[in-house]
């Protein structure tokens, strides 16, 4: 299976605005390029991903991205994720590949086995695996095979919008329920379980 992931990044001196309450700009753009570093190092550890596309109208989001060879696509216009979505998933189409998949670059957690498991999951395509996160609300990763079968729904509710979705398609879905998906950091909550470590016992337990 040839798979390519998307991988969409806000501008980051101006992302996880809802952390402000705990950390500076500086700080909070550091954790999010320290988060696409990792998001980016993991995913060229995935022998099935052959490409990976970072979607940015960050100039800076997007020459970091070079560096650690990731393709990449400007957005422009109004902020508008799954529309940029759309359009990079058509592009990967071009190149006939089996499958995107959409990774957030916001999954500190995030590893080679758990991508490696979610993709794994696709067997017998057509197929879409949806990794929840934590509170089974929102869509940490979303793997289409092949691509652009259902509508891209991420926002508020995207876990059950994209069941939704594929359930109107006709489309068959596996869910991925592993702790290296489950956290996303985007409020002082999420920090703070991820620098106590919560997680960390859980995510070598359930993937190795």
């Amino acid at each position: 299976m040839t798979i390519w992931a998307i991988v969409p990044v806000k501008p980051l001196r101006r992302a996880k605005s809802r952390l402000s309450s705990v950390l500076s700009r500086e700080e909070r753009a550091s954790l999010s390029r320290q988060m696409l570093v990792h998001t980016l190092e993991v995913l060229s550890q995935v022998p099935s991903v052959e490409r990976t596309l970072v979607v940015s109208r960050d100039s800076r989001a997007l020459a970091l991205a070079r560096e650690h060879n990731a393709r990449t696509v400007t957005e422009r216009g109004s902020p508008q994720l799954n529309q940029a979505l759309v359009r990079a998933t058509l592009l990967a189409r071009g190149y006939g590949v089996s499958g995107v998949l959409v990774l957030p670059a916001d999954l500190p957690l995030l590893t080679k086995e758990g991508v490696d498991q979610l993709i794994s999951m696709a067997t017998d395509p057509p197929v879409v695996v949806i990794a929840p996160d934590r509170h089974q609300k929102g869509t940490n990763a979303l793997l289409s095979s092949p691509p652009g079968l259902i509508e891209y729904d991420f926002g508020p509710d995207s876990f059950s919008n994209h069941l939704s979705h594929a359930k109107t398609a006709g489309v068959r879905v596996e869910i991925c329920n592993l702790p290296s998906f489950g956290l996303d950091i985007d409020i002082p909550e999420d920090l703070e379980a991820f620098q106590e470590g919560r997680f960390h016992k859980l995510t070598s337990s359930n993937e190795e």
